[in-house]
Parts: structure tokens; sequence; C-alpha cells
């Protein structure tokens, strides 16, 4: 079974997409009968052995190094001669459309990854009405698709509400052995220039507008000493303030898990994620969270593994704050670790997709001819 995913967002500080198609590669590279190849865009056409082939794709001007292939007919042509079994998308942009043209051409099985809500987001960020188009649009995309997969279940139903039928739960992971609380640094602090007993807390991502860093900031101004808020996702270290630092983004897995594993907790204020990759890696480094309320963070952070503000705003994130220095972080923390060794890790939530794709595949190919074209009708 050849498996091809194509994506835009595969750049240097791609986020939870990135990071899901690397842990897929590496789970699927143990599949005896399983091929991998995952297509995307790069500075140059190329073929990067194993399996990751590059088309060449002009810079987004700043762009935090995301590129946008504009040679519609090159991504067509190099799917096609790739000869998947399955092909996935792992955008809803016009990769997307590539995919499921080039897999009804095929015969084969066509899944999209649902990583991102663009419909709420751009009808927050934008207009109403720009969301319901975003919503149509959606929803002529995705029910094109033979299985979509969403990563909670509040994407699930969101996509269900668009009269998308073809859905699966598809919870994302973490490597437990990376993302683990021995690697915890007590010289981090020191590094940082903060006393030994400085109240640390950490926000690890981009620093996109839908992460409302000024929020944190905010809160943390008003939370003032000891309270120090670590922000990684920029471009290079800078002291934001006495009670802010920033650090360059870390795509090394482990120097992530250090700067998580180090800190008190992770503060996240994000309203709208789709899953919260960055909480489960903080939960499996067995620090508790601090979180606004909204999207999937409700199904992964209660009472017993964090503190939810009471509302969107920098006093409630600040009172969230100062109130989990009052409850029993030991016990938070071993939760958070346990909840995420039962159900996040990815050794438990690939296999489910990779039936999956099995699944899919079989079906494709019942619906062909032996010879894998399409069979013609009696």
């Amino acid at each position: 079974m050849h498996v091809v995913d194509l994506t835009l967002f595969f750049a240097p500080h791609s986020g939870g997409v990135k990071r899901y198609l690397l842990a897929k590669r590496a789970f699927l590279a143990t599949q005896r009968d399983v091929r991998h190849t995952l297509l995307v865009p790069g500075p140059r056409t190329a073929a990067h052995a194993p399996g990751l082939v590059e088309l060449a794709s002009p810079r987004v001007p700043f762009g935090a190094g995301y590129r946008v292939p504009l040679r519609v007919h090159d991504w067509s042509a190099m799917l096609r001669d790739l000869r998947p079994d399955l092909v996935e998308a792992a955008d809803p942009y016009h990769l997307a459309w590539i995919a499921v043209r080039v897999a009804d051409r095929l015969g084969v099985a066509a899944t999209a990854f649902a990583h991102s809500d663009l419909a709420r987001l751009l009808g927050d960020r934008v207009a109403p009405a720009i969301g319901r188009v975003a919503s149509a649009y959606l929803r002529n995309l995705y029910r094109r698709f033979d299985c979509v997969f969403a990563p909670s279940r509040l994407v699930a139903e969101r996509l269900g509400d668009l009269g998308v039928e073809r859905v699966a739960l598809q919870p994302l992971g973490v490597d437990g052995r990376v993302f683990h609380p021995c690697r915890a640094d007590p010289a981090l602090r020191a590094e940082l220039g903060l006393a030994a007993d400085a109240r640390l807390l950490v926000f690890a991502g981009r620093l996109a507008a839908e992460k409302n860093v000024p929020l944190l900031l905010d809160a943390f101004a008003r939370l003032g000493a000891p309270y120090h808020l670590l922000l990684v996702g920029g471009e290079r270290a800078l002291r934001l303030a006495p009670h802010a630092t920033l650090l360059p983004y870390q795509q090394d897995g482990i120097r992530l898990a250090r700067l998580l594993a180090s800190a008190d907790a992770l503060v996240h204020a994000g309203r709208h994620e789709t899953f919260g990759l960055v909480v489960v890696e903080a939960m499996a480094c067995a620090r508790p969270v601090v979180a606004l309320g909204g999207g999937a963070i409700d199904e992964l952070v209660d009472a017993s593994v964090g503190v939810v503000a009471a509302r969107a705003d920098a006093r409630s994130l600040a009172e969230a704050v100062h109130a989990l220095y009052e409850r029993d972080r030991a016990a938070m923390s071993a939760l958070a670790r346990l909840r995420v060794a039962r159900d996040y890790l990815w050794e438990r939530t690939l296999p489910r997709q990779l039936e999956r794709y099995r699944d899919l595949v079989q079906a494709s190919r019942a619906r062909a001819g032996h010879d894998g074209t399409i069979a013609e009708p009696a």
C-alpha cells in the first residue's frame, strides 16, 4: 500500500500539521507492507530519499518560510506518477482539489485531514458572511473525499453540521519518549536570568493572531513578579519585558520538551484550537495547563490537569495562573502524564488511522478491476 500525503503546511516554522506528518511518516516506515511519500513545496524540484518529494514553489513574502504551489499541472503530474493507493490532503486549499481529482482519475482512495477550522476562523477574524462562504466551500470540497479525518470531537461535529458524512475521529498524538518529565532542566531559569523561585510558565507555537499573545503578555504584566512568561516561537531570543522572554521556534522535539518540562506549566490563550497539540506535548511532560475555555481545548483540559480561565480576558487569565499555585500541582502533573499515556501517544492513535487506510484502500480496489482500472458497469 502506497500512501501519499501532500500539503502546503510544511515549512521551517510549521506547527502541528508538520509534526503529525513526520510522526506518521516514522510510524509507517515500521510497517513492512506500507510505502509512504510526502509531497511538499520546496525551493526546487527534488526527490529526497526515502520518500520526500519537493516541488519548486515560490516563498510567500513575510510568510515564515511557507511556499505556495503555483504550477498546478506539475503537482497533478507528480501525484499521478507516484501511483498512490491512497492520497491524503492536509489542508483545504488548491492541493486538496488536486488530491481528490487525481485520486478519482486513478480510482484510488482520497482522504483529507481537517486540521483547521477555516470557516470559524474567517468568520471571527474577518466577517460572519465570509465564514458562511467558507462553510459552503468546505462542504463542497470535503463531500468529495472518501473520508475526512477530524482531530477532535468538536471538528467532527462541525463537519457533520456542514453535511459531510464520511468523517472519522482521529486524534493527534505525541512521542512519549521525547516529551517526558525527564527532560526537565533545573538550569533553565538561570539561563533566562531568572531567580530560582520564579514562577515560570511557557507558551509554544506560532505567534499568530489566533494565539492571543497580546492577551498573554497583558495577563503576566498584571501578575508581575515572581511570575514570568516564556514565549517559544519567535525568530530570536529577546527579553520582551521584565515579565516575558521570547525564544526562537523549536523544530527539534527534544529541545522543545526541555522547555516545556522545565516550566511550572503551559499557558495557552487560543480559543479556536481544533486539537491543541502543544497542550498534549506539555501534558506528556507532566505539566499542568492554564488555558482559556473554548475549541478543542475543552476536550483536553479540566480541573484535574489544569485551570481554565472563567472568561477570555487578561484579568481572568491572570487569576487562573495565580490559582494554579494554590492547587496540588504534583497531582495534576501526574494525571496529565497518565491521560496522555492512555489516549494520546502516537503508538495508540496512528494504528487506528492505518486500519482506516486499509479499509479505504480495500474498498477502492473492490470498485476497480484487477488490473487497477475502473471496472465497467455490467
